[in-house]
């Protein structure tokens, strides 16, 4: 049995400066204190940071995310994979973290490489005999996720072959329906183009962020499905059992721990692997000089007010989005 060790964390929003997240919340110390909870982790093998790196989306703040992410994963053996959120900004990230993936310190996408283009940030790199691919479904300036079909076409070549033990689709917004109000409406609005592409693959997980709350679910892709593990923010932990109608934050931090195991004697799929998927998942109280202990609740008529302008339009579900860049399948998976 071969396995893969990871650390999945997300929603970090470190900002440049010292300034606090939404005025209240200390997003570096906030990560610190994460970090400081998993030390006795044991080893691992890769630490997924899967969006919302930042929240200003300076060059500063993926510094300081490049440094203590990089430092915590050396002293446990692993290396760090980084994907991009719906706040991040594509030029900081890309100026910084490259495609968010070791050895990419020269910034490349899926389009031409340039250090100020905005085409989407994917990648590709081998740990432990997995193929680990980050997706980028931020749409600029916008709060839902979505994966273009140029993406999606470049994804299905790289899955179109299998690889080692499987493979690890990082994406920030979940392709698994939301649990809070503030939520409907920014989701992926395109999961069930994802699962095509993913159908048939050799994929064996998902992981995601941007609900900012623990969830294990299935994507019903093809004849199969796929676990996908949605992991809490750094930042914050949203509520989900608030009043109904409300949206609640309060203060807490968390991260899972994920053992993806291959399973040598089980029946290989059309293509790909069968594999067990463990989580133990973890929410850490923040100190109250780190953040308060409600970050913010959102009555109904708020949290109405707040979707009307975030929520992804009719226009925008129905495909109606502007010329997607010109992609090149040019990268190539950088090693261990």
């Amino acid at each position: 049995m071969t396995t893969l060790r990871i650390l999945h964390l997300s929603d970090t929003h470190l900002m440049d400066g010292g300034a606090l997240h939404q005025g209240t919340v200390d997003t570096v110390a906030a990560y610190r204190h994460t970090l400081a909870a998993f030390e006795n982790a044991g080893p691992l093998d890769l630490v997924v940071v899967s969006g919302d790196a930042s929240d200003d989306g300076s060059p500063a703040s993926y510094r300081t995310l490049r440094s203590l992410t990089g430092d915590f994963a050396s002293r446990h053996g692993a290396v760090a994979v980084y994907a991009m959120g719906n706040h991040d900004q594509r030029s900081g990230f890309r100026a910084v973290l490259g495609t968010g993936h070791p050895g990419s310190d020269v910034a490349r996408s899926v389009a031409e490489p340039s250090a100020t283009s905005e085409a989407p940030i994917v990648g590709v790199s081998e740990v432990a005999g997995y193929r680990i691919i980050t997706l980028d479904s931020s749409v600029p300036h916008r709060t839902h996720g979505h994966v273009d079909a140029t993406q999606l076409a470049w994804l299905q070549s790289e899955l179109a072959t299998n690889h080692g033990h499987g493979s690890v689709i990082v994406i920030h917004h979940p392709p698994v329906e939301p649990v809070t109000p503030l939520h409907q409406g920014i989701e992926l609005i395109n999961a069930a183009e994802l699962a095509s592409a993913l159908a048939g693959t050799d994929t064996v997980a998902i992981l995601s962020g941007h609900y900012h709350h623990h969830l294990s679910d299935v994507l019903a892709s093809g004849s199969g499905s796929i676990p996908v593990v949605v992991t809490s923010g750094i930042v914050n932990s949203n509520d989900v059992l608030a009043s109904p109608g409300h949206e609640r934050a309060v203060a807490g931090s968390g991260g899972t721990l994920v053992t993806i195991s291959a399973l040598s004697n089980a029946e290989p799929a059309r293509h790909g692997t069968v594999a067990r998927v463990r989580t133990l998942p973890f929410r850490f109280h923040l100190p109250k000089d780190v953040s308060p202990d409600v970050v913010f609740d959102l009555d109904g008529a708020t949290v109405a007010d707040i979707a009307e302008k975030i929520a992804a339009t009719p226009a925008e579900r129905a495909g109606m989005e502007r010329t997607p860049p010109t992609y090149s399948t040019a990268a190539s998976p950088a090693p261990r």
